[in-house]
C-alpha cells in the first residue's frame, strides 16, 4: 500500500488541517434563505439571475459566519454547499446521469441548475429520482441510477467554482464530496441493466473520474479536499474482507494521484473498527473518526497512523444538548496518548463535530422563548463550532471544574413519578389484540368497505388562507373562536372535495398543523419547540425538531375534537390521524440520559389515551404513522434486535387498547424497508400503507403474502414530485400489487401525505387514482374467459 511518504510534493508541502474544523454546516441558511429562493424560483418568481444572487449571498454570509465563529483559516471551514443533496452533486460530478434524463444534459456532457432540479423533482415526463433516508437520519438523499453503460466523466465545475468562490470571500473554504465507494454502495442499478450488475462493478471507472476532479482542485489551488465515506460505519452488502478490498481500490489509488490536494477521509455515523487500520494506510493525509457513536480507536488500531493527521469527532453534531467539555478534553487527552503510543504525532490532532451539522439548527442566537433552564442546556450549529474551538485551543482541560460544561437537567418536567411508575406497570398484555381473522371480520362488518378501498394518507394541501390563520393565532390577532371556525371551514372544504371525488375513507385534512410531529409536540408534557430551529430534510423541505426533554404525558386529548366534527360532515368513515412513537422520537433531538425504549413507551403509554379517546368517541379508523420506523434502525446488524424489540412495544403500547372492530392503520416511508419487513408485520396493525411508488414498488418485492396476512396499501402516486400520474400508470401498478396481495387485502393510496402539494395537482391526481381503482375492480368482476 502506498504509505504518507510517498505523496506527492505538493501534498507534502501544503500546510496541515487547522486544528478545529467541523465536517460539515447547515447550507440552508438560518432564515430558510435557501428554501425561499428555490421555491421562488420554481414558482416563476424570480429568474435564474436571481435565484443566482440570492444562493451567492447566502454562501457569501455562511463563510462570514464560520470566520467569525474561529474558522477563518485556509481550508478549516467545509465547502459543504448544495442547493439540493449532497448526493445528487457527487453523482452528477462524474456523469451519472440516468438514460431517461438525457434531454437535460448540455453538449458538453454537463447538467445545469434547471437539469439538476429536474432530477430531483421529476418532470412531466418522467418521474425523479428515487429518495431515501441517508444512514439513520431524517436527512433524505436522492438514489443515482447506474448502468454498465453509463457513461462516467467529468460532467460539473462546481466544485472548483465554488472553491474558487470561497478565495473571493477569504482564505478559503475544503471542497466537500461524497466519496466513491459510499456513492456507489448508495446506488441502484439503473432500469434495464443486466441482471447481477452491481453499481459497484464501475468503482474503477469513477475513481478515474474522481482523480480528475482532484487535480482540477488542485489546478485551482486547493490545498485540501474532504471525501465523505459514512458507508464504512454500517454494514453493508460486502464481507469486511471486500469491503477493504474496494476502500484500498478507490480511497488508495486516489492517494497516489498526481497532482492532488491532500485528502481528508471522513467516517461519520459510527465506529469503523477494524477498517481504520486499512483507511490509515491508504496514503491519505487525514482521517476523520466518530467517537461519539464509535469507540476511541486502540492503539493496534492505530498502528498504521504514521503521519496521518487524526481528525476527533468529539462534538456530537446530530443533537442540540451541549457537550460536557472536560470530559471530551479528557477523550481527547486519551487519544493523543494511543497516537503517540501507536508512532505517531499527539499534534497532529485535530477536533472535528461527529457528522456534518446539517443535522441541527444553524444558531441558538434567534431563540427567544425557550425556558432559560433549557436553554443553558442546548448547542446548536454555531454553538457547536465554539466548542470545537474551545476544545482545539485547550481552553478546557479534563476534570476542569471551572471549565464549559453542560448544564444538568434537573429542571420541573425531567422527571415525572407518575410517567415512570406507569410505564414500569406495563405488562406483555397491554401490546396484544386479538387475533387478526377476527378483527377483520368485526371491521368488514362495522365499516362495510369494498375491495381495494381508496384514501390517502392524512393530510390535504395547506393554502395561504389555512396558514395565515394558524399564523394570527399564533400572534393573538386571531381569537380562539375565529381560529377555530378557519379551521373548521377548511375541514368542510376538504371532507366534500373527497366526497365529490369518490374516495372510500376519508380524512380531515389536518389544517391545524404545522408539521406532524411539532404538532404533538406542542400538545404533550416533556417538550419544548422552537421559533427558528430549522433542519433540512431535503432539497426545499425544512422541519423545526421539538426537544425532548423530559418524562413525556398527555394532559389533554389533542385530536379528538378536529376528527369528531370531520365524521359529523360525512356518512364515510373518517380517520383519526396521530404519528407514531417512533417517528416523534427520529423527528425530534431526544434527551440522552435515558434509554430511548423508555422514552419511547412512554410516547406510546400518551398516544393510546388519545387513541381510546379517539374510539369512544365513534372514529373507527385510527391511523398511527411510523415513516421513521427504518430510519432509525441501527447501522450494524448486531445492534438491529434490540432496537426492533423496544420500537415494536412502543407502537403496541400505543394501538392495542381497542376493540377488535376499530381498525389500526400506520404508514411508513422514504427508506428502505425491505430490510424490516418483519418488524412491519410485528406492528400488529390491521392496515400499513407504504411508500412505493417512487421506489417502483420494490417492496413489493419483499412480502410474503402467507407471512404478512394484514391489509397493504404500497402507493400508487410519487406526493413529493409535481408529476400527475395517469390513470393508466396507477392501474397498472395496482394491478402489479394486486397480483402480489390480493384484491381483499389491496389498499390504494398516495405514498405520502399532500400538505405540500398544490390543489390543483392534487385533485387530478386524486381522480386519476379513484378512476384507476373502478377500472381494475371492474375487471375482477369480468368472469375468467368471458
Amino acid at each position: 500500500m502506498t504509505t504518507q511518504t510517498t505523496q506527492t510534493t505538493q501534498a507534502a508541502k501544503a500546510a496541515p488541517l487547522p486544528a478545529a474544523t467541523p465536517v460539515g454546516y447547515p447550507r440552508i441558511g438560518p432564515g430558510r434563505e435557501l428554501k425561499k429562493a428555490e421555491e421562488a424560483y420554481w414558482a416563476g418568481r424570480i429568474d435564474h439571475a436571481e435565484f443566482a444572487r440570492r444562493t451567492r449571498e447566502l454562501r457569501r454570509a455562511t463563510r462570514a459566519r464560520l470566520a467569525e465563529l474561529g474558522l477563518g483559516a485556509a481550508a478549516a471551514a467545509p465547502e459543504s454547499f448544495s442547493l439540493y443533496d449532497q448526493v445528487l452533486d457527487a453523482a452528477l460530478a462524474i456523469g451519472i446521469i440516468p438514460d431517461r434524463f438525457a434531454s437535460v444534459v448540455g453538449p458538453d456532457g454537463s447538467v445545469g441548475d434547471d437539469g439538476l432540479f429536474a432530477l430531483a423533482r421529476g418532470t412531466v415526463e418522467q418521474p425523479p429520482l428515487e429518495m431515501t433516508k441517508w444512514f439513520d437520519t431524517n436527512y433524505h438523499y436522492l438514489v443515482p441510477e447506474i448502468g454498465p453503460d453509463t457513461d462516467l466523466h467529468l460532467a460539473s465545475q462546481r466544485l472548483v467554482e465554488l472553491f474558487t468562490e470561497s478565495l473571493e470571500d477569504g482564505a478559503g473554504t475544503r471542497p466537500v464530496l461524497v466519496g466513491p465507494l459510499t456513492l456507489l454502495l448508495l446506488a441502484k442499478a439503473q432500469d434495464g441493466a443486466p441482471e447481477g450488475f452491481d453499481p459497484l462493478d464501475r468503482l474503477d471507472d469513477a475513481v478515474a473520474v474522481y482523480a480528475e476532479i482532484l487535480a482540477e482542485l488542485a489546478a485551482a489551488g486547493a490545498p485540501w479536499v474532504q471525501l465523505d465515506e459514512p458507508a464504512l460505519a454500517a454494514d453493508q452488502r460486502l464481507t469486511q474482507t471486500d469491503l477493504a478490498d474496494a476502500l484500498q481500490r478507490s480511497v488508495g489509488r486516489l492517494a497516489e494521484t498526481v497532482p492532488r490536494p491532500q485528502l481528508l477521509v471522513t467516517t461519520p455515523y459510527g465506529g469503523i473498527d477494524d477498517l481504520l487500520p486499512v483507511l490509515l494506510a491508504t496514503g491519505v493525509e487525514a482521517v476523520h473518526v466518530d467517537l461519539t457513536r464509535g469507540g476511541l480507536p486502540t492503539v493496534d488500531q492505530l498502528a498504521s497512523v504514521g503521519d496521518v493527521q487524526l481528525v476527533a469527532g468529539l462534538v456530537e453534531g446530530r443533537s442540540v444538548w451541549r457537550t460536557e467539555l472536560p470530559t471530551a478534553a479528557a477523550r481527547l487527552a486519551e487519544l493523543r496518548t494511543r497516537v503517540t503510543a501507536a508512532g505517531g504525532s499527539a499534534d497532529a490532532i485535530s477536533v472535528s463535530t461527529s457528522v456534518s451539522l446539517q443535522h441541527v439548527p444553524h444558531t441558538l442566537d434567534l431563540e427567544t422563548s425557550l425556558p432559560a433552564e433549557l436553554a443553558a442546556t442546548l448547542a446548536f450549529a454555531d454553538e457547536k463550532i465554539t466548542e470545537i474551538v474551545a476544545l482545539a485551543a485547550g481552553d478546557v482541560h479534563p476534570g476542569d471544574i471551572d471549565g464549559p460544561r453542560s448544564v444538568p437537567r434537573t429542571f420541573e418536567g425531567v422527571r415525572v413519578d407518575a410517567v415512570r411508575e406507569r410505564a414500569a406497570a406495563t405488562t406483555a398484555a397491554d401490546t396484544d389484540r386479538a387475533e387478526y381473522a377476527v378483527r377483520a371480520e368485526a371491521q368488514r362488518q362495522a365499516l362495510g368497505l369494498p375491495d381495494l378501498p381508496t384514501t390517502t394518507i392524512g393530510s390535504f394541501p395547506q393554502v395561504g388562507e389555512v396558514r395565515a390563520a394558524r399564523a394570527a393565532h399564533r400572534k393573538g390577532t386571531l381569537d380562539d373562536a375565529g381560529y377555530e371556525q378557519a379551521m373548521r371551514d377548511e375541514i368542510a372544504r376538504v371532507i366534500t372535495l373527497q366526497e365529490e371525488l369518490g374516495l372510500d375513507v376519508l380524512v380531515h385534512g389536518e389544517p391545524e398543523r404545522n408539521d406532524m410531529v411539532q404538532y404533538f409536540a406542542e400538545n404533550l408534557e416533556g417538550f419544548a419547540t422552537t421559533e427558528h430551529g430549522w433542519v433540512q430534510s431535503y432539497g426545499s423541505r425544512c422541519t423545526r425538531p421539538s426537544i425532548l426533554f423530559g418524562d413525556v404525558h398527555r394532559p389533554a386529548p389533542i385530536t379528538v375534537g378536529w376528527a369528531t366534527y370531520a365524521q359529523s360532515l360525512t356518512p364515510r368513515p373518517v380517520k383519526g390521524m396521530l404519528t407514531g412513537p417512533v417517528t416523534i422520537l427520529a423527528w425530534s433531538f431526544v434527551r440522552d440520559d435515558q434509554p430511548l425504549g423508555d422514552t419511547a413507551d412512554q410516547v406510546g403509554l400518551a398516544l393510546r389515551d388519545e387513541v381510546a379517546d379517539l374510539e369512544a368517541a365513534g372514529i373507527g379508523i385510527v391511523q398511527v404513522d411510523e415513516p421513521a420506523l427504518r430510519e432509525l434502525l441501527p447501522l450494524r446488524v448486531a445492534q438491529h434486535e434490540d432496537y426492533l424489540d423496544w420500537s415494536v412495544r412502543s407502537f403496541r403500547l400505543a394501538t392495542s387498547g381497542v376493540q377488535e372492530a376499530t381498525q389500526i392503520h400506520t404508514h411508513l416511508c422514504y427508506s428502505e424497508f425491505n430490510v424490516v419487513v418483519g418488524a412491519i408485520d410485528a406492528l400488529n396493525a390491521d392496515v400499513t400503507s407504504i411508500e412505493s411508488a417512487r421506489s417502483r414498488g420494490e417492496i413489493l418485492e419483499a412480502i410474503d403474502p402467507g407471512a404478512f396476512p394484514r391489509g397493504i396499501g404500497p402507493g400508487v402516486w410519487d406526493i413529493h414530485s409535481p408529476r400527475v400520474p395517469s390513470a393508466e400508470e396507477i392501474a397498472d401498478q395496482l394491478r402489479r400489487a394486486r397480483a402480489v396481495v390480493g384484491p381483499e387485502r389491496l389498499w390504494v393510496n398516495p405514498d405520502c401525505g399532500l400538505k405540500t402539494r398544490g390543489y390543483a395537482e392534487t385533485e387530478a391526481s386524486l381522480r386519476h387514482l379513484v378512476q384507476a381503482t373502478r377500472e381494475v375492480r371492474a375487471e375482477a368482476e369480468v368472469p375468467a374467459g368471458a
